[in-house]
């Protein structure tokens, strides 16, 4: 009889809101939640369970999460994905952006930032991308992706080496199989520092897109005479395949987007977007100037995904990291919303992993809850031009398959019991 009586009480007592389980592992509330692909930016609570989003609405009760996390004044995004890094990191000396000291761990320079996805840029090759996933995928937090490059061995030795120059290193059919192998961690094919006057290293790596049946990632330029990137753009590269360093300008070995005589985009520019062709950042040490950002953007030539080129030749440089990329562009007028798809849904779009980058009920808990700082704040290129914003992102928050992996100031954390 006391039994049946106590259960009735407690029944009662949950219906009145003084006794509620715990149906939540986390529930962050009061953060300007933006969700591009949701078309969601408002002030809501977002609640996770078992590494997935459970409930994104008003007024959850904080007393249905076992953690609680107040990000008033706040803004909650899906996880940020940079598209573009460099973290082969490895000990050879002739490694570089393969196995060697230009190439970063993941771990040191994605949640403090926000990331919670990256993906190296072409590192790896056919014959590497066994060691890169032993070394690095397998044994990092950060969720590791990864363009495999069209050269069997990758990013070794600098740019010149006789890796990514000679044909020998280039087949199609090759770097096709270790995609297919790899599928789950393979999202393209890279082509990058080919210095002959021959489309022949982009035709192989767009070969070998097309036999693994995904997109491939464009570092283009760097031959005298120049090639145009008017054929790259309309006659070579697919809907969906992704033109990186966008922004940057070396005139002598690559034709830009903007005229600089007219200061006016280039018109088949336009005409590739309007065909698929998807314009990345991938800022680096020497990929974005103000000669071409600043105009392109005054004249509405947003890029649709922004990524940082992370190495250690861009991370102390004008890049620094990816919140300050995405910073850079609000500068340049770019709106909020628009930068955080550009880093999270249109990213993950790009590299076909439409899991990630979204707040949707069900979807992977990858989110990062950022702060806006007011100010004055200064921006420069790799040329060395300053530019002034007056807002700054900043992470506060970094979570991961729905665990907090990095917390700036603590918000996650109880209090000590007083004695």
């Amino acid at each position: 009889m006391m039994n049946k009586t106590f259960l009735i009480a407690l029944f009662l007592l949950s219906m009145t809101g003084k006794v509620q389980a715990q149906t939540y592992d986390v529930i962050i509330k009061g953060g300007q939640v933006i969700d591009p692909k949701n078309n969601v930016n408002a002030v809501l609570d977002v609640a996770i369970t078992g590494g997935k989003i459970a409930r994104v609405g008003k007024d959850i009760a904080a007393s249905l999460g076992k953690q609680v996390i107040d990000a008033t004044g706040l803004l909650v995004t899906p996880g940020i994905i940079d598209i573009h890094g460099h973290v082969f990191a490895g000990t050879s000396q002739e490694g570089g952006l393969s196995d060697g000291f230009s190439s970063l761990p993941p771990d040191g320079f994605t949640f403090r930032v926000g990331v919670t996805t990256i993906v190296d840029a072409g590192g790896a090759g056919a014959d590497s991308f066994a060691k890169f996933k032993k070394n690095i995928i397998d044994n990092s937090q950060t969720r590791v992706l990864a363009f495999l490059n069209i050269s069997s061995a990758g990013m070794v030795g600098d740019e010149y080496s006789v890796y990514q120059q000679e044909l020998q290193y280039m087949n199609p059919q090759l770097a096709a199989n270790a995609a297919k192998e790899y599928k789950d961690y393979i999202v393209g094919i890279k082509v990058a520092h080919f210095h002959k006057p021959d489309f022949i290293a982009v035709d192989r790596a767009l070969e070998a897109g097309k036999l693994a049946g995904i997109p491939v990632m464009i570092d283009f330029g760097g031959s005298k005479p120049r090639l145009s990137i008017e054929d790259l753009f309309m006659k070579r590269l697919r809907p969906g395949d992704i033109f990186t360093h966008t922004y940057g300008q070396i005139l002598e070995t690559k034709e830009s987007i903007v005229d600089l005589e007219t200061n006016k985009l280039k018109p088949f520019v336009l005409a590739a977007r309007k065909r698929g062709v998807i314009f990345d950042v991938g800022h680096g040490g020497g990929s974005f100037t103000y000669s071409q950002a600043l105009p392109a953007t005054q004249q509405g030539f947003y890029p649709e995904t922004i990524s940082t080129d992370l190495h250690t030749g861009s991370m102390n440089g004008a890049m620094k990291d990816m919140l300050s990329v995405m910073s850079k562009f609000m500068a340049l007028k770019m709106d909020l919303p628009s930068v955080i798809k550009a880093s999270t849904w249109s990213a993950a779009k790009a590299i076909r992993r439409e899991e990630l980058g979204h707040i949707s009920v069900g979807a992977i808990a990858d989110v990062a809850i950022l702060n806006v700082r007011k100010g004055k704040f200064g921006f420069y290129d790799v040329a060395r031009y300053k530019s002034e914003g007056t807002e700054k992102l900043e992470c506060e928050m970094t979570i991961k398959d729905g665990k907090v992996v990095y917390d700036l100031n603590a918000r996650a954390i109880p209090l000590p019991k007083k004695p």
